[in-house]
């Protein structure tokens, strides 16, 4: 019985190269477009995330301050949810224009692929 299993692998089509895919120009375009989108973003919120915090800590006589009716700590406390939901806006419109259209594309390639595979192990 163990020596049928060899000659059952040898009549299936080879499984999608999967690593090659992710080599391909298209994939690793959609990578860097990605990246060079979120990781800036990432940084300059956890920068912007971590002042606030040390503001909080070790200037209390400015974030005492009374600004527009409110304390600055309050404002900027504020402007962290501003942030948040700008940051998610940006990202959202990013993927719709430029990430979703590659992805839809690269999909579709690998649909083909697997239907291609299926079709020859038939």
């Amino acid at each position: 019985m163990s020596e049928d299993i060899p000659a059952q692998a040898e009549t299936h089509a080879p499984p999608i190269d999967y690593e090659k895919f992710q080599a391909s120009p298209e994939f690793q375009e959609l990578k860097r477009r990605l990246r060079s989108f979120i990781f800036p973003l990432t940084a300059a919120f956890l920068a912007w995330f971590l002042l606030y915090v040390m503001l909080g800590a070790f200037a209390h006589d400015f974030m005492a301050q009374p600004f527009l009716g409110l304390n600055v700590a309050i404002w900027l406390g504020l402007l962290q949810f501003v942030s948040t939901f700008a940051i998610t806006t940006a990202y959202v419109m990013f993927a719709n224009r430029r990430i979703d259209p590659r992805t839809e594309a690269l999909r579709a390639e690998l649909e083909d692929l697997a239907r291609d595979a299926e079709g020859a192990a038939q």
